[in-house]
């Protein structure tokens, strides 16, 4: 296993988390429905259908940055340690859910189930959008500089540096926003769509849920495509390496397309991944008995975002570009860790498959009984 085949593993495997925690986020998207349910019932449904996952995804996004931080520490220590305010914003929001989860009825519960809703609405909202500018950043860029040399200096040991606004830039760049609010369109039409899965014995509660699918996932697509446009026809880095050393940096316009067209196999999965969201979203809406269409626009997402991953990292790419200096910006070649680290946590990664074999049978195991409105009467464990 050599140094390269190393960082294009981990690159995939960063890759597969990455489009397991997009696929995740559908319980963000259904908390960010509570404020607008029709009734208490409705409202608690939503959240205990969902809360039945929310530990998936919070974990899911702890292994992401774990795994981030120990193959590709120096974008960890740049973009964690530099944008500081879109991740603490970020966290503060996942931490908030956590808190709403285990208190909101819970007795002697002073603050009232609303105030605990509103936090899960904050969660559902922020958490989405702001995952989805973060993940935006690989493609557009960010405000940042790399001098590795400041490792010798004694007075000042920080390798990379940020714009003084440290996050806030990127949070309000329209280019990110495009694909942070289609991330939170996407999270909510999957919300729908789960939960039409996930509850019965309520058949107008599955219809009004029909038509909120419809509507989200029509302006999810049209953020997407808006996306997708700018991505494709954008203007990427092209990265020289020699190790760790970046040697040269060019601009390369259509950068995007290249990397997708060269990729074929990343072509061909993308366009099953679309195809099978469209398949899950569209027959879900039309068809009154359907209730299967998580499972083909969760399988798509989680094609369509490796892919999206892969087009930001592969075929010497700048997956995170530096737009106050090119030779600064950050490829999967130089911001590694060394292949003693990496050969050692490979090692490790074996283990994977068996954590997602459990994961999916606990998954079944809870969903195997259905949610009914008379549930939540007689549960002894209610959210």
């Amino acid at each position: 296993m050599t140094l390269e085949y190393l960082q294009n593993y981990w690159w995939l495997l960063i890759s597969v988390l990455g489009g397991i925690l997009v696929f995740l986020l559908f319980v963000q998207g259904g908390q960010s429905m509570l404020l607008t349910a029709a009734s208490d019932q409705r409202r608690n449904l939503i959240v205990n259908s969902m809360g039945s996952k929310w530990e998936l995804t919070f974990t899911t996004l702890v292994v992401f940055g774990g795994a981030m931080f120990a193959s590709f520490p120096l974008f960890y220590s740049t973009s964690f340690g530099g944008a500081y305010w879109l991740w603490i914003l970020i966290l503060f929001s996942f931490v908030i859910q956590a808190v709403s989860y285990e208190y909101r009825r819970k007795k002697g519960n002073i603050y009232g189930t609303k105030t605990y809703d509103i936090f899960l609405f904050i969660n559902g909202c922020v958490g989405c959008i702001l995952l989805g500018v973060a993940v935006s950043m690989f493609f557009f860029g960010a405000e940042f500089t790399v001098e590795r040399g400041n490792l010798v200096n004694g007075s000042s040991p920080v390798i990379s540096r940020w714009a003084p606004t440290h996050g806030f830039e990127a949070i309000f760049n329209w280019k990110n926003l495009i694909l942070g609010v289609a991330v939170l369109f996407l999270a909510r039409t999957q919300a729908c769509l789960y939960m039409i899965n996930n509850i019965k014995d309520d058949p107008e509660f599955a219809k009004a849920l029909r038509a909120k699918a419809l509507i989200n996932g029509g302006i999810f697509l049209v953020f997407f495509l808006w996306f997708l446009a700018m991505l494709l026809t954008a203007t990427g880095y092209t990265v020289t390496s020699d190790g760790f050393r970046t040697v040269s940096v060019t601009e390369t316009p259509f950068k995007y397309f290249h990397n997708l067209i060269s990729e074929w196999w990343g072509l061909i999965l993308l366009l099953l991944g679309v195809v099978g969201v469209l398949y899950g979203w569209l027959k879900s809406c039309f068809s009154s008995k359907y209730a299967k269409g998580i499972w083909f626009t969760g399988i798509g997402t989680f094609l369509v975002v490796m892919v999206l991953f892969w087009l930001a990292g592969y075929n010497d790419t700048a997956f995170y570009p530096s737009l106050e200096d090119p030779m600064s910006s950050l490829t999967i070649r130089n911001a590694s860790s060394s292949e003693f680290t990496l050969k050692t946590m490979s090692y490790v990664s074996i283990i994977v498959p068996f954590v997602v074999a459990y994961i999916a049978y606990v998954w079944h195991s809870m969903d195997r009984k259905k949610l009914t409105p008379q549930d939540l009467e007689k549960a002894d464990h209610k959210y």
